[in-house]
This record gives structure tokens, sequence and C-alpha cells, in this order.
């Protein structure tokens, strides 16, 4: 059971770090094209600003749960280096719950935001709900949850050889 559940995170890891990156392309491809259409073109577009916009939001949230599995996360380690083993295995502990507290709570409130707001159009790009644009939040923090439960049940999945894809080091 625990090595399908790992496998299916592998898979989860990398679409979620595919839309991640995904995002971060359009974003960066559409951001020019705005600036362009206004001090080349002189006309202002409405739809890059609301897009790139969801794409950082995406990239935000997507790729926060990418990078906590990935152990790529900030962390300030100077007090539980010095620890002794058993008191740094349960402040990782004591972290991974607090994380899982968190993420929950991100979950349920981004969740009922993106319900409250699903009929509501963006103004500048009248094709996409409000609802849907802040769509990445809860997803983000239901792949967080995820991957926090996986750290709790199964240890940290830095080492996995997925997610050292690109790592040389």
């Amino acid at each position: 059971m625990s090595e399908r559940y790992l496998k299916w995170m592998d898979r989860l890891y990398l679409l979620a770090m595919a839309v991640a990156g995904l995002s971060l392309v359009v974003m960066t491809v559409v951001i020019p094209i705005g600036i362009f259409s206004r001090y080349v073109l002189n006309r202002g577009e409405s739809w890059p600003e609301p897009i790139a916009i969801i794409c950082m939001v995406t990239f935000t949230f997507i790729g926060a749960a990418v990078g906590y599995r990935a152990g790529s996360h900030i962390a300030v380690n100077m007090l539980t280096d010095r620890l002794p083993e058993a008191l740094k295995i349960l402040c990782a502990r004591v972290v991974d719950l607090l994380m899982l507290l968190i993420s929950l709570i991100l979950f349920w409130y981004s969740f009922w935001l993106c319900v409250e707001l699903w009929e509501q159009p963006v103004a500048e790009f009248p094709i996409l709900t409000s609802g849907e644009s802040y769509l990445p939040l809860p997803v983000g923090s239901a792949i967080l949850i995820l991957f926090v439960m996986e750290r709790l049940l199964f240890g940290s999945q830095e080492h996995r050889p997925v997610v050292l894809i690109g790592n040389h080091s």
C-alpha cells in the first residue's frame, strides 16, 4: 500500500511541477506582450495582467507544494542543528503537524472563497470568473496536504529519484 501511495505522489509531484513550470513560462510570455501592446502599439490590452496574476498564483501555490516535497523550501535550522537527534526528530514532526494545520486552514478558507466568487466575472477577462481564478489556492493546498501526510507517514521524500530529477549535487 505504501509503495502505491508513494508512486501516486511521484506522479502528482511531476504533474504539479509541470503545471507550476508551465504557469511560469506563460507568465513570462504574457507580461512582455502586455508591455509591447501598451508602449509600442499604444493600446493597453486588458487580458495580460489577469492572466499573469493567475499564472503567478498558480506558480506560487502549486510550486510551494512541489518545493515542500523536494525539501527545497526556506528553513532556518540554526537551533535544531544543535539539538540531540531525538529532539530534531520531534521538532520535525511538530513542524510537519503545524504545516498540516496551516494547509488545512488554507484549503478550507480558499475553497469557500472560490465557492463565494464562482459566479463573479473578472472584469478584464470576462470568460473567467473570480472563483476560477482563485482555484489554484485550494488545489495547491490540497496537494500540499497530501505531501505533508506523505512525510508524516513515510518520512522525507527528498531523495526519491523523481524528486532528484535535475538535481546534480
